[in-house]
């Protein structure tokens, strides 16, 4: 990097930052904060949507699965998400609006204490967090390795400065800052995207290399199979179903940019938006990723170097600074939008069953505590990301594949299947024991199963096992002990119409106010 790369940087961080200060503008209560006070518009929601679901993951992790195997880095990552979006349009994404629209709830988990009681909530609450803390630290880890790549600075100095650039936006202008500076970063990433795009196909005709003719080169022998290594046909179903639940609200800050909008229909078009975006824009961030092989020589033995490596070797300098601006963009619009989401379930599903005080938080108090939370979530993530290459967690990628995928079924299963009125028989039972045994899975087949067996258990079954022991055991509990009381039923038929026509107020209710509103309706 030179002096042009440097204050192309140093531009759009300060840009970042300008658009917090303006949002704050807009935060006036907790629902501002963490819902928009439901005045997203769609697209604005459905682009946010979509950007909050990348991270700088891409370009390391997953730029090695695409430099070591191919295009199944496509089919069995993004492909699946557009899919799990596009289902969940209809599914998911209405129902998640009417929890803030019809149960005046600012948290996605909120919901939960009338739907099941509080231990459920409380454990989903908890857990929920703590995987969100070792999710982000992988975040912070794969940025700050390409920023070490590029500007020689140390993994932990990286780690700093991202995190705390993002802290100053997110935590200031709360749902409104995350989802305009995704709208800039969606713009920087597209300028970005393009511009290598241009410059890895001018480099193939430099060497005469045509599209066509790249695929069969022995540099990318295999490389166009959609399914190799151990992404096959189980790995890619056991995806399909975990991103279904996940990016339509499992992992909570995509249920809120599904709550920020005004009504269910306007959830459902931004859904389809994300939906479209995902089908299609990584097919233009991936090829230069396939055609690595070709180019340049990973130095790193999961190619995890290979994007960064190409990134210098072929972009002139300001070109080579928006580059890394967009790595940046991916990984701070997650983390912001994650970071956002936590102290939404904190401040709400978790503060009010630990403190008296934070019962009684009145606007100003709650969205200070709101703030506060931003910030301890993103400084125990910045200091998990600094461990992510220990032995405890490996590498970047078995990070966010391992844990993320195969921990978020367990999670998931029984907040999103909650919302629908097939599952309405299971409750707390079913929900705390599906739980419960899917961590079980977990842990057993990653370790002590793992442990008895050569090579140990393939990733496929890794992360399909737990899903798959959670989703039989919520539906089966559900049928065995039925828990569908009139106050619970009262709560899925309320996620499930709408109004007269007439939209409910956007402000949450305090906490334990739900169960006053759900059980007035229960008794009309």
């Amino acid at each position: 990097m030179n002096s042009l790369d440097w204050a192309v940087l140093i531009g759009y961080f300060g840009v970042m930052v300008a658009i917090g200060v303006w949002s704050h503008k807009r935060v006036d209560n907790v629902s501002d904060f963490f819902t928009a006070g439901g005045k997203m518009p769609w697209w604005l929601s459905g682009i946010s949507h979509h950007m909050s679901g990348y991270s700088a993951v891409m370009f390391t992790g997953y730029a090695g699965i695409a430099y070591t195997y191919g295009v199944t880095s496509f089919v069995t990552w993004s492909f699946p998400i557009a899919l799990g979006i596009a289902i969940g349009s209809k599914l998911f994404a209405p129902r998640i609006n009417r929890l803030r629209s019809r149960l005046h709830v600012a948290s996605p988990l909120e919901y939960l204490k009338n739907r099941y009681d509080l231990k459920t909530q409380q454990a989903l609450a908890w857990s929920g967090m703590l995987l969100k803390i070792v999710d982000v630290g992988a975040k912070w880890a794969a940025i700050a390795t390409l920023l070490s790549v590029f500007t020689g600075v140390s993994l932990n100095q990286g780690i700093l400065i991202t995190g705390t650039i993002t802290a100053v936006y997110c935590t200031i202008g709360g749902l409104w800052a995350d989802a305009l500076t995704e709208l800039g970063q969606f713009v920087i990433q597209l300028l970005a995207g393009v511009a290598m795009f241009i410059a890895v196909i001018m480099k193939l005709n430099d060497k005469g290399i045509g599209f066509l003719d790249a695929w069969d080169r022995p540099e990318l022998q295999g490389h166009g199979e959609p399914l190799v290594g151990p992404y096959g046909t189980v790995f890619l179903l056991a995806f399909l179903f975990i991103k279904l639940f996940e990016y339509n609200g499992g992992m909570l800050n995509q249920a809120q940019r599904y709550m920020a909008t005004a009504t269910p229909r306007e959830a459902e078009r931004s859904a389809r938006l994300s939906a479209v975006l995902w089908l299609v824009w990584p097919v233009v961030l991936f090829f230069p990723m396939w055609m690595s092989p070709l180019l340049v020589e990973s130095q790193k033995t999961d190619g995890s170097d290979s994007y960064g490596l190409m990134t210098e070797q072929l972009l002139p300098h300001g070109l080579l600074g928006l580059v890394i601006v967009g790595f940046f963009s991916h990984t701070m619009a997650m983390c912001s939008s994650d970071a956002n989401a936590i102290a939404a379930v904190f401040t709400r599903d978790v503060a009010p069953v630990l403190s008296k005080q934070a019962r009684a938080w009145g606007e100003r108090s709650g969205l200070i505590a709101a703030r506060v939370t931003t910030v301890v979530f993103l400084g125990l993530s910045m200091a998990v990301a600094t461990q992510v290459n220990s032995p405890t967690f490996k590498d970047i990628i078995t990070v966010v594949i391992k844990w993320v995928a195969g921990l978020m079924g367990p999670i998931a299963i029984p907040m999103m299947l909650g919302l629908l009125r097939p599952f309405r028989r299971s409750g707390p039972t079913a929900a705390l024991t599906s739980w419960s045994m899917g961590l079980l899975a977990f842990w057993l087949v990653n370790y002590p199963i793992s442990w008895q067996i050569e090579g140990g258990v393939p990733l496929q079954y890794q992360v399909s096992i737990p899903l798959a022991v959670s989703l039989i055991l919520y539906i089966l509990i559900g049928f065995i002990k039925p828990e569908d009381t009139p106050e619970r039923l009262a709560v899925v038929e309320r996620i499930n119409t709408d109004d007269d026509g007439t939209a409910a107020a956007a402000v949450p209710a305090p906490a334990g106010g739900v169960e006053d509103t759900v059980g007035t309706r229960a008794k009309d």
